[in-house]
């Protein structure tokens, strides 16, 4: 007779537009300084390298609408507003054409960064994992189905309090959800589950205790969060 040691922790997931579905969470993974004005404001070139990526446990998912606390450990809390991207089918080495009969579907998405964590980790030459993995730091929109798995291009933005903090067109990614997908797929083994935040533009910026964070997409129901 076989069972679990403890009881199993329930499974993540987020919620999908226009019905009571849940989609469930596999992985997160996310790239960095996709957009090349984030990454001069954040001090380096964009044109110098591939696409890096970095991870969130599943469970940082929340959905929009919630109010979380401000995290601990950290006293430069920032948004981050990001195209998020659902997949559902994975594999290996994967080609950049074939990439969109994977895609599920799409959604706003904030990557809650302790910033000063970052920062001191950056320094230090450590990982980043308690910058960007901690509880609630993975907010998500519902999301849309894809339609044949088209990329969307519109307008992606970040308000804090009614207040345009970012904004830019999904097109001006460096590197495209194709080609995103398929470097993660040269380095991974991608499962239908996985949750892909394609990276931020330019406008990052600090969030405090009463603040209300909205990322929106033209088309997509908008990401939003409340700190407390």
């Amino acid at each position: 007779m076989t069972g679990f040691a403890i009881p199993p922790q329930p499974q993540a997931t987020v919620a999908v537009d226009g019905t009571n579905a849940r989609f469930p969470v596999a992985r997160i993974w996310c790239v960095g300084r996709n957009y090349a004005d984030h990454a001069r404001e954040m001090g380096h070139d964009p044109d110098a390298e591939p696409p890096f990526f970095f991870a969130k446990p599943a469970d940082a998912v929340i959905d929009s609408g919630f109010a979380i606390p401000y995290p601990t450990a950290t006293t430069d809390f920032h948004h981050e507003a990001e195209l998020v991207v659902a997949l559902g089918a994975g594999g290996s080495d994967i080609a950049e054409a074939d990439v969109p009969g994977l895609i599920w579907g799409y959604a706003a998405g904030n990557d809650l960064t302790r910033r000063d964590l970052q920062a001191a980790a950056k320094a230090a030459r450590r990982p980043w994992d308690m910058s960007k993995g901690f509880d609630q730091s993975a907010v998500v929109g519902p999301l849309v189905r894809a339609k044949g798995g088209a990329v969307p291009d519109g307008v992606l933005r970040a308000h804090v309090n009614g207040t345009l903090r970012q904004e830019a067109r999904l097109s001006d990614m460096i590197w495209s959800v194709p080609a995103l997908v398929s470097a993660l797929s040269r380095l991974i083994t991608l499962k239908a589950g996985d949750l892909i935040y394609t990276g931020t533009p330019a406008g990052v910026g600090p969030l405090q205790r009463g603040d209300t964070c909205v990322v929106s997409i033209d088309g997509m129901p908008p990401a939003a969060v409340t700190i407390r």
